[in-house]
């Protein structure tokens, strides 16, 4: 049996990311592959649960530990019930979110902690082993810009602005963990974020073709 692919996409609050994993998903089941589209934290039934629990509420509402070991336990419910039988019957799972944004979020986010980031691939190797994407496409915007647009985005809704409430240089945290983090494999994509959806989503396919994903 075929082995599936997985994608994951990163990057900052209003990046694109969910509009981008959408678009390839359309994109590849065309072409007749099988595409299972998720999202983290959540994509499963436990996961979304907690999901609630992370992304709503105050901006100080947990500590970087609590979050991390929510977003692992959301994770291991997301690998078991969904990515990893998805990947076993031969489908290209394209993730929103995954193992970066917690490393870039509560590693980096409220300032550079090589113990935190410790924690966290540690934890991580518990729940997941040695498995990773085999694709990452790291949306790349100014934070400031990323967060006008997520605003602009939700409108009056508040639900799930936690995030997008933290201090700014937070979301600088934030952009400067995913460059550094893109330095470690050749996994990792670097995408401008800036340009319309079409551009990007022209580049993204041609990686996808470069890859030979399918």
């Amino acid at each position: 049996m075929k082995k599936g692919f997985f994608i994951t996409f990163e990057g900052g609050e209003g990046a694109g990311k969910s509009t981008q994993c959408q678009l390839l998903a359309e994109a590849l089941t065309k072409k007749g592959e099988s595409c299972l589209l998720t999202r983290e934290p959540g994509g499963s039934t436990g996961a979304e649960e907690i999901r609630s629990l992370v992304v709503n509420g105050q901006a100080n509402r947990w500590d970087s530990t609590t979050e991390m070991l929510l977003f692992m336990a959301a994770r291991r419910d997301h690998l078991l019930k969904k990515i990893w039988p998805a990947i076993n019957d031969g489908t290209i799972v394209i993730c929103d979110r995954f193992l970066d944004s917690t490393l870039a979020y509560q590693g980096y986010g409220y300032g550079k902690d090589s113990k935190a980031i410790h924690h966290i691939n540690t934890v991580y190797q518990i729940i997941a082993g040695d498995f990773k994407p085999d694709l990452t496409f790291i949306l790349d915007i100014d934070p400031e810009e990323g967060i006008r647009r997520s605003r602009i985005r939700s409108g009056s809704q508040m639900s799930e602005q936690r995030f997008e409430s933290m201090d700014l240089s937070f979301h600088y945290n934030l952009r400067q963990a995913f460059h550094e983090l893109a330095q470690e494999s050749n996994r990792y994509v670097i995408i401008d974020a800036t340009r319309s959806i079409d551009e990007i989503h022209t580049d993204i396919l041609k990686v996808i073709q470069e890859r030979r994903v399918c």
